[in-house]
């Protein structure tokens, strides 16, 4: 392992701030969102009381904007899932200060540093948030699934919620395997909904990526991470949640739905191709989804296929619909409609999708203001997007300059993740430290393990430059 030379937290901060700045990414909130945020005050509305009902929300540790909170029980045919949303709708006056610079902003957006929240954190991380202990305006989901997780009815309301506990995924991880009956219940069905998927042809990639870590010492680390199987139990009741959304927007052919264009048949021959050229073995009788299951980053070769396999799925976006539904409308990877409405605290298309979903559960007709903002959403949800991208690839690119500012001339185990021969470029992933960056492809194949010279770094420009030396080999 490289030793790297340990960096004060102000070193990284510095830069992140300049990032922000750079991407202007806002530091606060005007003073007329403050004031009507500090005004907001839920609607006298109907309410079912759902207090007794022993929610518990998983979170990352020290998350504060607390969006959901789950209970599942078992049922004579099957399983009843309690989902609670953050009412977040009951706190915002359409088209008012909150709206509207909710909007500009699209999503919540992080730093390692610092999270520039969505909306003023006395609502989104204190009054609308799911924090345990206290009673709560929620978006009540209740889902029934049959004996196999099949979905048998759904029903959304607004009720009143009181969270009895906030955990992290770890602590989630580790009462699940001490067989806490609260928790139990999620891996169950989790495990349940992803063999559905897989029935449905999804497909759900694990795949190796950056992230930044703070540190004992208060400083900053790249690392690869790696997920616990409780995230994706947690994900698939999420995944549901906006299945089961997706399908009743296209019912009444009204709402927006989360898309992504099915894989294409030349992609999928193309994949099969890259799995014969890294010795990976994809037999001709399972189709992609069933055979993407069994591929696990376990070495290079497995990971350079899987980040392959992502890049198979691209155009991702929104579309919006009122009367007529679109020629394509399906998400891709979750091989179903999908729409976006679990996470209102931190993305503005789930208040909108929520407010519909409410009115055609109570079969009414949607709220105007929700209608209206349809057309606008794909767009202003883009842009957010892009915004966020910018971010984090600026972050993540600094931070690898300033933990290798001190290593040029040194070398690097590395193993190729890609290869671009058009343009004579190849992306490289190194072993330790996490970083991930591009270098000539010159005589260099997809998978194979090689040596990389550290030739140049700059913390201005956050770049760091590379050459290939040495032998390659394969795993």
């Amino acid at each position: 392992m490289k030793q790297l030379r340990v960096h004060a937290p102000t070193d990284f901060e510095a830069g992140f701030a300049r990032i922000r700045a750079e991407l202007h990414v806002p530091t606060t909130f005007p003073d007329d969102v403050l004031a009507a945020a500090e005004a907001a005050t839920p609607p006298d509305v109907t309410r079912r009381d759902a207090r007794d009902l022993p929610f518990i929300a998983i979170d990352p540790p020290g998350a504060t904007d607390l969006d959901q909170a789950l209970v599942i029980e078992e049922t004579a045919t099957g399983f009843r899932v309690h989902y609670a949303i953050a009412d977040l709708g009951a706190f915002i006056e359409p088209g008012g200060p909150i709206d509207r610079e909710a909007r500009e902003r699209g999503t919540t957006r992080y730093s390692p540093d610092l999270r520039t929240p969505l909306h003023p954190p006395m609502i989104s991380e204190d009054r609308a948030s799911l924090l345990p202990g206290v009673d709560r305006p929620a978006l009540l989901w209740t889902i029934d699934l049959g004996a196999q997780g099949e979905i048998a009815g759904s029903h959304l309301e607004r009720a009143t919620v009181t969270v009895r506990e906030a955990i992290s995924y770890a602590e989630a991880q580790r009462r699940i395997d001490a067989g806490d009956p609260a928790l139990r219940p999620l891996q169950v069905v989790g495990s349940l909904r992803l063999q559905r998927e897989v029935d449905r042809g999804g497909v759900s990639l694990n795949l190796p990526s950056q992230e930044i870590e703070r540190t004992p010492s208060g400083g900053y680390a790249l690392a690869y991470d790696t997920s616990l199987p409780v995230e994706d139990w947690n994900a698939q009741i999420s995944l549901l949640t906006g299945i089961v959304a997706g399908s009743k927007m296209v019912e009444h052919k009204i709402g927006i739905l989360r898309t992504l264009p099915p894989t294409r048949r030349q992609d999928l021959r193309a994949l099969r191709h890259q799995a014969r050229a890294l010795g990976i073995d994809w037999p001709t009788e399972l189709d992609y989804p069933e055979f993407i299951r069994t591929v696990e980053p376990t070495n290079s070769l497995r990971a350079a296929f899987l980040l392959q396999a992502a890049r198979s799925f691209r155009g991702a976006g929104y579309v919006a619909f009122d009367g007529v539904l679109p020629d394509e409308y399906e998400h891709g990877a979750i091989a179903s409609v999908y729409a976006h409405v679990t996470a209102p605290l931190r993305r503005l298309v789930d208040r909108f999708g929520n407010e519909i979903l409410l009115a055609l559960y109570a079969g009414e007709s949607p709220p105007q203001w929700a209608v209206d903002a349809l057309d606008d959403l794909p767009t202003l949800m883009g842009r957010a997007r892009s915004h966020e991208s910018s971010l984090e690839r600026a972050i993540i690119d600094y931070t690898e300059a300033i933990l290798l500012g001190d290593q040029v001339g040194e070398t690097f185990r590395a193993f190729v993740i890609d290869v671009d021969d058009r343009r004579d470029v190849a992306k490289i992933q190194l072993l330790d430290p996490a970083v991930v960056t591009t270098v000539s492809s010159d005589r260099l194949q997809l998978g194979t393990e090689i040596l990389v010279q550290l030739d140049a770094v700059d913390t201005e420009a956050r770049t760091v430059t590379f050459t290939p030396v040495g032998k390659e080999r394969h795993d």
